[in-house]
């Protein structure tokens, strides 16, 4: 009989971490990967040159766990590039994502990988809630949809992308668009595409986004250009039918979205 090996059990997951002056957060964020139940992981960090001390940090940690890997820039390049080059670095079967200050329920590994390989699914998200700066809740749930296809996607970004993962083995790695904003939603978009079919979402609370003051994605004024340029940059629609699938990302945002919007007490 063939002995079973870790990878067969427990097949390696590569957690994408971008990095920029996240100093006050990144030690928790990392901690909460640590906690994991899921123990066969690496985290391919990149900074993207900060400028705090957010790299010492990242560097003592890393000389405690050796699945910690930080890579530096030497040009400040955004979010897209530096989770593009963690990609290229990764060697796991899974490819999954968390933000310099975000943080993982402890299970999310667990939970999650089983999720995909009991429903045989390439890519898989949760159902996440929103923090503040110092970690409280907000008191906002963000309820995964059980199925997402690739139609509903285009229409508006439904995976939490510290929630995301996919089968790099099954559908390759996968290349975020080089903008500012909104390199998430496309990824995920391409990642049903080459799946060929749809996203599943785990709606169990496994991710804690984190809003943080002065944040781009807290002004949400300002994101209405950004949404615009995903239809036109990244999906290299014109002007026409990029200003009218936005009209249809308008009523996705602000009339069916809100169902999967859940308020509660703190």
């Amino acid at each position: 009989m063939t002995k079973l090996t870790k990878n067969d059990i427990q097949p390696l997951v590569s957690i994408i971490t971008p990095l920029y002056n996240a100093a006050p957060f990144i030690a928790q964020t990392i901690a909460s990967i640590q906690a994991q139940t899921y123990q066969n992981w690496e985290q391919i960090i990149v900074d993207d040159c900060s400028t705090d001390n957010s790299v010492d940090i990242v560097r003592a940690l890393a000389a405690l766990d050796d699945r910690i890997k930080l890579i530096t820039l030497s040009r400040n390049s955004g979010a897209a590039h530096t989770r593009n080059i963690a990609t290229e670095a990764a060697q796991g079967k899974y490819i999954a994502f968390l933000d310099s200050d975000d943080l993982w329920n402890a299970e999310k590994l667990q939970k999650q990988i089983a999720f995909m390989q009991k429903t045989a699914c390439d890519v898989s998200y949760t159902s996440y809630v929103h923090i503040d700066e110092h970690g409280k809740p907000l008191g906002k749930r963000i309820v995964a949809l059980p199925e997402l296809h690739y139609k509903k996607q285009h229409s508006n970004n439904y995976v939490g992308n510290l929630t995301g993962i996919y089968n790099a083995t099954s559908i390759g790695k996968i290349s975020a668009p080089d903008v500012r904003k909104r390199q998430d939603w496309a990824l995920w978009l391409d990642a049903i595409k080459k799946s060929g079919k749809p996203a599943l979402g785990l709606q169990e609370d496994l991710a804690f986004y984190r809003v943080r003051e002065g944040s781009m994605s807290s002004n949400k004024l300002n994101l209405v250009k950004y949404n615009y340029q995903f239809y036109k940059t990244c999906l290299g629609y014109s002007h026409i039918v990029a200003a009218l699938c936005l009209l249809r990302f308008f009523w996705e945002y602000f009339v069916v979205r809100p169902e999967w919007i859940q308020r509660y007490d703190v």
